[in-house]
């Protein structure tokens, strides 16, 4: 069967490229049109895709399998809070080794060099926690059993540059957080979010100062470690019946990570805004792709309708639309990709945002370029009726 659909494709007359061809200046514009479509999906879908990673980026700092957070949870920002006596209970449960507590908030954070400020995600733990999975991170928890000592995000936006210097070269930085005066002791690298200029870490007694409203009662997220091959999925499944989810919610840390992409996909004006510049870009592409093959098939009618005169059946007339079609989304595409290749550096590098490109999102535009074309060509055919041989002859 495939045999025979490969030689009928071998010593069929490729008519939609030749036609495609012989117009240089109509292909141009053609594939500019799709190419440009492309780039407009490949940037809205890898802006949003930065924004939701950074959202979670701040949970793979740390080697945990399972979170316990309260049931109000939206985003790591706005977690609400938990009893710490979930923790005790949790450690109890079969197949969980070791956990800890997190505090999380935020706070305007000001240099002392200027008058702006930065709003940094703060993250309190104890300091003889071992549970960050960055080495940079881990070896200097030692620095934070000094009371108001801060780890401090070097990628924070400005106007922290001149902090971030001194501190690079070993100095004790003070900085004012919520009006009071900390110091920076160490830096680490993290990034920048859509909730935050940047990120701390401080111990949990540091962390209480800077938040008095917060209680030691209470925590915003309960980090656990499975014991080592036991599936996190089981033990989790195990604490839900343990622990009352009124006031817990159990899951794993890629669940958590997902249900924090999924929320802000559906709940957030950022999952709306890039969705809704994606179907844009679809249609620019189609629309540009209908006038060229619709242009086409109107200059060509006539020969359209020798074909019919010829024996050509209408399905055949449709195929060279549809070959039309086809080819221009796959020539169009390798311009585009290769032009979004470029403004993802750029835009990385112009707003430190991690924009990556992972392997199932150019197969994804692609085959939207795809059904773009070929769905242009099925409305550019209707014109085909309209080839009649008594017309020619």
């Amino acid at each position: 069967m495939i045999d025979r659909i490969i030689r009928s494709l071998a010593n069929r007359t490729p008519l939609g490229w030749r036609q495609l061809r012989h117009s240089k200046t109509r292909l141009i514009v053609a594939l500019a049109g799709v190419a440009v479509a492309d780039v407009l999906i490949f940037m809205q879908l890898g802006i949003m895709g930065a924004l939701f990673e950074t959202a979670v980026t701040p949970l793979r700092m740390f080697k945990a399998d399972i979170v316990l957070l309260s049931p109000e949870v939206r985003e790591l920002g706005q977690s609400g809070t938990l009893p710490r006596r979930r923790l005790y209970q949790a450690l109890g449960v079969e197949g969980v080794a070791s956990g800890s507590v997190l505090q999380i908030g935020a706070a305007s954070f000001r240099s002392p060099s200027s008058i702006r400020q930065a709003n940094v995600m703060v993250f309190g733990v104890d300091p003889d926690f071992d549970g960050f999975s960055r080495p940079e991170i881990a070896s200097q928890l030692s620095k934070l059993r000094v009371a108001d000592a801060l780890l401090f995000d070097r990628l924070t936006r400005q106007p922290f540059g001149a902090v971030v210097a001194r501190a690079e070269g070993g100095h004790a930085v003070p900085v004012e957080v919520t009006g009071r005066t900390v110091s920076i002791v160490g830096l680490f690298s993290l990034g920048a979010s859509v909730a935050s200029d940047g990120s701390a870490i401080a111990s949990d007694q540091t962390f209480l100062r800077l938040f008095p409203r917060n209680s030691a009662a209470a925590a915003s997220a309960i980090l656990l470690k499975v014991a080592p091959g036991a599936d996190a999925e089981t033990v989790a499944e195990r604490i839900r019946r343990v622990l009352p989810a009124s006031d817990t919610k159990v899951m794993a840390t890629e669940q958590y990570a997902d249900y924090v992409k999924q929320f802000m996909q559906d709940n957030t004006p950022i999952g709306f805004i890039f969705t809704f510049g994606v179907i844009v870009g679809f249609f620019i592409g189609f629309a540009i792709v209908y006038q060229i093959l619709s242009a086409d098939v109107n200059d060509h009618l006539p020969e359209y309708a020798t074909l019919k005169a010829m024996g050509y059946t209408h399905r055949y007339l449709l195929g060279v639309v549809f070959e039309e079609a086809f080819l221009l989304a796959a020539l169009g595409f390798v311009p585009g990709i290769l032009l979004s290749f470029v403004l993802y550096w750029l835009l990385g590098a112009g707003t430190e945002l991690a924009i990556a490109m992972p392997a199932s999102r150019p197969v994804l535009v692609l085959a939207m370029t795809l059904a773009m074309c070929l769905f242009s060509g099925a409305v550019a055919t209707r014109r085909l009726k309209a080839a009649d041989p008594a017309d020619v002859f």
